[in-house]
């Protein structure tokens, strides 16, 4: 990638140089001031660790199942809307990489590349993302979809029932045309992207485009989808997409006890709690703070994973110590989706497993399912959420 890439924050300085500034402020950014954005790094950086000393640390194994899936560390990618906008044919780079990585990726409903698509050019099943939508019929045929490509996993996003106000977005124009004389700058300045996108014939919501009458083009998608949202839901919708999938379901955005409850009783296989990455609503309390409190009210039955803010394997590892089963990253994966397309995913991955790897061996562990608050000098307290 033609220079040396030590961590996360290298591939983002990376790709903010190699995206157009539409696209990667969108994948970058959060809702209103970013405050629930900032926190989720935060409280995740307040959590220590504590060092233990004259261990056996030889062999060490990352392995774990994620959702009845064996992965090689416990991480899967989230799934990330308009991915394909950070890199032609984004999605399908990713999961490759995820492939070759040994771990489960998520496609998003709104992925450029379709799940057909996807599925032709992997060998690895992987897990597929819906929200709930006014059109039941379109919900419906999008699990069918996923059904027939034998997706093991559906991943329910339930935190979107509004759009919020992200500030970027607006004075960016997202919502115009992707291409426009006015972003002509932007992707003059970005020839590598540029190239990409020339020699790619995806460049619409696959899953969308050619599946939903009258919808042609990246602008009458986001207005499509945007009419698709719907402040009028209930638990019984959830339950519907329960009845009709077959396999393991997760349900995704879940940061109350109360929602954690409701939703397993419904039948979720497992939860993820996460606040959409910080684009929902400002202010919101951050994902390794409510993960004590979703374990507390749900037991150790249910598998729980968390997503929010994971930028290394220290993040990672506080996760596991914290009480989840492991982590989805989002942004991280974006990140080196720009900066390198399928090599920028898997430097992404390598990063992540080293970072995982060292900090347990240096906090005494060789086996990653042994993670615990043991191994934490400062913990997020379930009680009260205070560090």
């Amino acid at each position: 990638m033609g220079m040396p890439i030590t961590n996360i924050e290298d591939l983002r300085s990376l790709a903010q140089k190699r995206v157009p500034k539409v696209f990667f402020e969108y994948a970058d950014g959060g809702s209103w001031t970013e405050s629930t954005l900032r926190s989720n790094r935060a409280d995740l950086e307040a959590i220590t660790f504590w060092p233990r000393v004259v261990r056996n640390l030889s062999s060490r194994s990352l392995a774990t199942v994620l959702a009845g899936q064996a992965a090689s560390m416990p991480v899967a990618i989230a799934p990330t809307g308009s991915a394909g906008l950070q890199h032609a044919d984004g999605e399908i780079l990713a999961a490759q990489a995820a492939e070759a990585a040994g771990i489960p990726y998520t496609l998003s409903t709104v992925s450029i590349c379709s799940i057909e698509d996807v599925a032709r050019h992997t060998q690895s099943p992987f897990w597929f993302q819906v929200h709930f939508m006014q059109d039941r019929g379109f919900v419906d045929r999008l699990i069918d979809r996923a059904a027939a490509v034998s997706c093991p996993v559906l991943v329910v996003t339930l935190d979107i029932q509004l759009h919020a106000q992200r500030h970027a977005d607006i004075r960016n124009n997202r919502t115009a045309a992707m291409f426009t004389l006015a972003r002509l700058p932007q992707f003059i300045s970005r020839p590598g992207w540029c190239a990409g996108m020339l020699r790619t014939r995806r460049h619409n919501f696959g899953n969308i485009v050619g599946h939903v009458d009258g919808i042609a083009d990246l602008n009458e998608v986001a207005h499509w989808m945007a009419e698709q949202l719907s402040p009028c839901i209930a638990w019984d919708d959830l339950r519907r997409i329960r009845d009709r999938w077959k396999g393991k379901l997760i349900v995704k955005g879940v940061t109350h006890p109360e929602d954690a409850r409701a939703a397993v009783a419904i039948g979720a296989d497992a939860l993820v709690v996460s606040n959409h990455g910080g684009r929902q609503l400002d202010g919101a309390i951050s994902t390794i703070r409510a993960l004590p409190h979703v374990l507390a009210a749900v037991g150790p039955q249910v598998e729980v994973l968390m997503d929010g803010g994971i930028r290394s394997g220290q993040d990672v590892l506080k996760a596991l110590a914290t009480g989840a089963k492991g982590v989805l990253i989002g942004r991280a994966h974006l990140y080196g989706l720009g900066a390198g397309g399928r090599e920028g995913v898997g430097k992404c991955l390598e990063i992540i497993r080293k970072e995982l790897d060292l900090t347990m061996a240096m906090c005494g562990l060789t086996d990653i399912r042994e993670a615990s608050p043991a191994i934490l000098a400062s913990r997020i307290d379930s009680k009260d959420g205070n560090a």
